[in-house]
């Protein structure tokens, strides 16, 4: 038997044990995996939930709506608005703490509401190794990580994912829009639009797997092999994004030549530790 197949096993098991469970559901790769599983196992016992916010696209709300309509999934949407919440808007190093907390008090007062016990999550194995405050809120609150639990990493996933037929597959890797400022700068709704547009503008010209990074009047994007070509293939492209860029409000437009990867302002930690260290020494 596939070390795959005993994780398999054991993530259903895991998840038949629960009875009753309300995920929360992003509409990405692992939540979408955990959602439709849950389902299968459990039935109208699995109720997905999703958080509305100026940090979430509104391409992602119509995409996980379309998946629960599809699936007969009950879906209910919070508004979870992150701006509001006390320093959340200086972007502090627990940003995502932060976030994650309003969250889950959302989630659980609706949980409370229809009798269901167990608040589940999509973090997976991989997420283990890098710098994830939001990990110590899901804590905190008992929120179950089933993913994680059963040790699936986000390639296993990916393949579970197309066995079952799961057009989010192949999807490209999401994070919420404030994970796109470094660390320490404003975020505010003017920004993240700035954001949100400039990514659409990447998408709809046929890049798949992007992140724009906001760096004042600069936008750093991040991007992978099959992005590097067409931009370096195409020059009409690249002065169309440009002057796209610019009319959102950028001056300057980069390729960050590492290419796409996640949680690559995390990589400033040991500097902005460092410079807190020495201000508070």
């Amino acid at each position: 038997m596939s070390d795959l197949k005993l994780k398999y096993d054991s993530l259903k098991e895991y998840i038949r044990g629960l009875g009753k469970v309300m995920i929360a559901f992003s509409g990405g790769v692992d939540s979408t995996f955990l959602l439709r599983l849950s389902y299968d196992l459990l039935g109208s016992s699995a109720i997905a939930i999703t958080a509305r916010s100026c940090s979430f696209p509104q391409r992602e709300i119509d995409a996980a709506r379309e998946f629960t309509r599809q699936n007969g999934i009950e879906h209910i949407i919070v508004d979870s608005e992150e701006l509001d919440i006390e320093g959340f808007s200086s972007n502090p190093l627990n940003r995502c703490y932060l976030c994650k907390s309003e969250l889950f008090t959302k989630i659980r007062q609706v949980a409370q509401s229809r009798g269901i016990d167990h608040i589940a999550e999509g973090s997976n194995a991989d997420d283990e190794g890098d710098y994830r405050p939001g990990l110590q809120a899901v804590a905190e609150f008992g929120v179950l990580s089933p993913l994680r639990h059963a040790k699936l990493t986000k390639k296993e996933i990916r393949q579970l994912s197309e066995e079952l037929g799961l057009p989010t597959w192949n999807k490209q890797s999401f994070a919420c829009l404030s994970s796109r400022f470094p660390y320490g700068e404003q975020i505010s709704r003017e920004k993240l639009s700035m954001i949100d547009k400039a990514e659409q503008i990447l998408l709809d010209a046929g890049f798949v797997q992007v992140r724009v990074r906001f760096h004042g009047n600069l936008a750093r994007i991040e991007t992978d092999d099959t992005g590097f070509k067409l931009l370096l293939s195409e020059k009409n492209l690249r002065e169309e994004i440009y002057k796209k860029f610019k009319s959102i409000g950028f001056v300057y437009v980069s390729i960050d030549l590492l290419g796409y990867r996640t949680g690559s302002m995390n990589e400033t930690l040991p500097i902005i530790n460092s410079e807190l260290f020495f201000k508070h020494k």
